[in-house]
């Protein structure tokens, strides 16, 4: 397989650096080859930079593109936010000739050039194509007995026609990710719904970003789960912290903890919940964390 480099983005450095630490255990213990990407800047977000000024955000994105083509490696993201953002970026500027020469003309002036020569890959496709299965099935230490609500996101998925991930209205391939680690991935009405955050919307509106949200978690919260698993940072935030602020606003407390699936896959590799930066969220479940601790101490897999 390519050689990888690791883009982080904004968020999970700045609010979820478990995440960080999940991947980068995760990924060492499947043995796969990736480096950090120096001088990578925001990807820019998508919701934001691209609806206001396209050239200028492909001129950030090829940026650091071009940062992970001089090592000649593809560049993992995990975040749907950065995936689209650099994803997209990266197609358009492969199959528009004047966009890209536009763009490089932008780039000379940092001495640069976009060649478009690497791919942009998301980590859970990444796992799901490339690293497979039965490989990582083979790399687990514990079972997770665990009753598990996936959250896709939309970047993750859409536009469909440029993601190449199948049906996209009722995808399978992250909850197969999930269930070979024992778990199971429990069905939920408007599973493939919004979380709210995404395009701008928990930054400009708030209140009606809450709302999407208060309306995800109370149908997972019906659907009797252990834990919500996602993909995505900005997901994570809003399912996380937005539980807080839907408390503190309508008394509702749903107490659901939320995982980035590096840090499930890490619980499945044996590493204690602190390493993976589970216990850092500002939703805190005790008893998931007790019951994590379990089947941590219990016997290894058969």
């Amino acid at each position: 397989m390519k050689g990888l480099t690791i883009f982080l983005g904004c968020l999970i450095p700045n609010r979820y650096p478990g995440i960080e630490m999940a991947t980068r255990l995760c990924l060492a213990k499947l043995d796969i080859d990736f480096v950090d990407l120096e001088g990578a800047s925001c990807c820019p977000a998508p919701g934001v930079f691209r609806s206001f000024d396209e050239p200028t955000w492909l001129a950030v994105a090829a940026r650091n593109i071009v940062l992970s083509e001089t090592l000649q490696r593809d560049i993992l993201t995990i975040c749907n936010g950065c995936f689209a953002s650099l994803a997209d970026a990266n197609q358009i500027l492969k199959s528009e000739p004047q966009l890209r020469e536009k763009t490089n003309e932008h780039l000379a002036k940092l001495g640069k050039e976009f060649k478009g020569n690497v791919e942009v890959r998301h980590i859970i496709e990444y796992l799901y194509k490339d690293v497979g299965i039965d490989n990582i099935r083979s790399h687990l230490d514990k079972t997770l007995d665990l009753r598990v609500a996936v959250h896709y996101g939309c970047h993750l998925l859409k536009p469909s026609r440029s993601r190449g991930l199948g049906a996209f209205e009722r995808p399978e391939f992250f909850d197969e990710l999930i269930e070979c680690l024992g778990a199971t991935s429990v069905d939920y009405p408007d599973k493939m719904e919004c979380c709210g955050a995404g395009g701008g919307v928990r930054s400009a509106l708030k209140d009606d970003s809450l709302k999407m949200a208060d309306h995800k978690l109370s149908r997972i919260k019906e659907a009797n789960i252990d834990c919500i698993v996602n993909a995505c940072p900005f997901c994570h935030m809003q399912l996380d912290a937005g539980q807080e602020e839907i408390r503190q606003k309508t008394g509702t407390d749903y107490n659901i903890p939320v995982l980035h699936y590096t840090q499930l896959l890490g619980l499945a590799m044996g590493f204690p919940a602190e390493m993976l930066g589970i216990d850092r969220n500002v939703t805190i479940n005790k008893d998931f964390i007790e019951k994590i601790e379990r089947i941590l101490l219990s016997e290894e897999m058969e």
